[in-house]
């Protein structure tokens, strides 16, 4: 894993956001198009809105979410509601959006509909900022659900999931959808996921399923190559 360290959020904000729209406008020149995953929380607020203002021809950029809570995309609780107003924004707000959530009550029953959806965005996706939490979940690859065996091993790119220690039914990009993405970037702030990182990071290489069902993240680090950003 590649580890890019910052005296401050605001360094890394800058330089993290530098690199994205290199990453995107070269793929914008070889192939017309570029894509990105995003993930939600605080953490990448101060990025989005930095990116939003950002010199880009947005327009032939492709942004979706690594997972998403199973609610209506006007609740607070939405990644999407929180992509939407700070990164689809400004001079971004010419990017296409592809929303994660669709009208069926369950997530296993909308599976069908977002794959068709997908088929519409390039793959593997030029970008992937992925989050994590203290429980090493990434995405929403929860180490306390039933469909964890099922999101590291599968090779379909999406499942439902029911987490039950976190609310909300979620869906999420499998294992093998991350990893394909063509860079991966595992974005944190702060000690304490400095330090769960680090716990993670000492049983990454450790070549056993219980390894990454009891953090999830390892699975990320052993399947893909990652680059860290963290600032304190």
């Amino acid at each position: 894993m590649k580890e890019s360290i910052y005296k401050t959020r605001e360094a890394l904000v800058d330089d993290f956001s530098q690199k994205i729209v290199s990453i995107l406008s070269q793929a914008i020149s070889q192939n017309g198009t570029a894509s990105m995953l995003v993930s939600g929380g605080s953490t990448p607020l101060p990025l989005f809105k930095v990116l939003s203002e950002s010199e880009l021809d947005w327009s032939k950029v492709t942004i979706s979410l690594a997972d998403e809570r199973w609610v209506e995309p006007t609740d607070a609780a939405s990644n999407e509601k929180l992509v939407r107003e700070n990164l689809i924004q400004n001079k971004a707000a010419q990017a296409t959006f592809i929303g994660m959530k669709t009208s069926h009550a369950d997530a296993n029953d909308g599976v069908e509909e977002l794959n068709l959806r997908y088929s519409a965005m390039s793959w593997p996706v030029d970008i992937l900022i992925l989050g994590m939490g203290e429980d090493a979940h990434t995405a929403s690859l929860f180490p306390c659900s039933q469909q964890l065996e099922e999101g590291l091993s599968t090779k379909e790119k999406l499942l439902a999931v029911t987490p039950t220690t976190a609310p909300h039914q979620r869906m999420s990009f499998s294992l093998n959808a991350l990893v394909q993405s063509k860079n991966v970037f595992l974005h944190l702030t702060g000690d304490s996921k400095k330090a769960v990182l680090d716990k993670a990071l000492s049983g990454a290489n450790a070549d056993s399923k219980q390894s990454a069902f009891e953090m999830p993240i390892r699975a990320v680090l052993q399947n893909a190559e990652v680059e860290l950003l963290w600032a304190p």
